[in-house]
């Protein structure tokens, strides 16, 4: 029998495009959803989230709350609202999905750009994991399930075959420096994580998306794979990873990526 995804409460980070609307778009129209789906960006009244908007206005328990990854109010008032709707249970899977590409060469990379794309996909995912650290550590201690799991407290880096410094050249091309480096950082981080949470059992993982038909994939060229396709593959691997797979680095279809 097929392992299933089924965490109470999942939040995701980057979720009016995407990959991260797909992925809310996904898990609520599963039978086994979660109760709390809590979707966030940073302008939920903008424009670009009006599709979110109108997904969860058709479903109870998607709730869209703002979140910008490097503004630490933001992230203290969206721990508050995601606390107040738990109602005292924990946080069982955090992803970590909003990123920023920009097209870069060796010779047109700026600092200005290496340290805007470092701060949003690197420490934004970090300050964003240890605001929600009480809540996954509350999640993990209430669990019944022994070892660790996606269903039980997770934190999910989405990350790139871009920051595979051994598949660099052979399956990406280094057409956007700082992306790459950005994501390289962002798998040590998550190996640091998967070290530093392994006692509260929180699986930590990276994971490569694939390089999906979203706006950030295509401006690199006409990507091969679909969003529903690389979501819906995303979610059965989540659902299968456990213990073994903590501090790992895999692909939206479960395969393991090298460093």
């Amino acid at each position: 029998m097929a392992a299933v995804l089924n965490p109470r409460s999942v939040l995701v980070t980057g979720s009016n495009r995407g990959i991260g609307f797909e992925l809310v778009r996904q898990l609520v129209g599963k039978s086994s959803r979660p109760e709390w789906i809590f979707a966030t960006c940073r302008d939920p009244e903008g424009p670009r989230a009006q599709e979110l908007k109108t997904l969860a206005a058709k479903h109870q328990g998607v709730v869209i709350i703002p979140l910008n990854a490097l503004d630490p109010s933001s992230i203290k008032a969206a721990v508050a609202r995601v606390n107040e709707k738990l109602k005292g249970a924990g946080l069982n899977l955090l992803i970590n999905n909003a990123g920023i590409l920009r097209i870069t060469t060796l010779e047109s990379e700026t600092p200005e750009d290496m340290a805007e794309v470092y701060q949003t996909n690197v420490t934004g995912a970090m300050l964003v994991s240890q605001a929600f650290l009480p809540l996954l550590r509350k999640a993990s201690q209430k669990s019944p399930q022994k070892g660790m799991s996606c269903s039980k407290a997770a934190i999910v880096n989405v990350s790139s075959e871009g920051g595979s410094i051994r598949n660099m050249g052979t399956n990406t091309v280094p057409w956007c420096i700082s992306y790459c480096c950005s994501k390289a950082a962002l798998n040590m981080l998550t190996r640091c994580q998967s070290l530093g949470f392994a006692e509260d059992e929180i699986l930590c993982v990276a994971l490569h998306p694939g390089w999906v038909q979203t706006d950030m994939g295509n401006a690199a060229g006409p990507a091969p794979l679909t969003v529903e396709v690389s979501v819906q593959e995303t979610i059965s691997t989540l659902a299968r990873l456990t213990e073994k797979d903590n501090g790992t680095f895999v692909s939206w279809e479960g395969k393991a990526v090298p460093w």
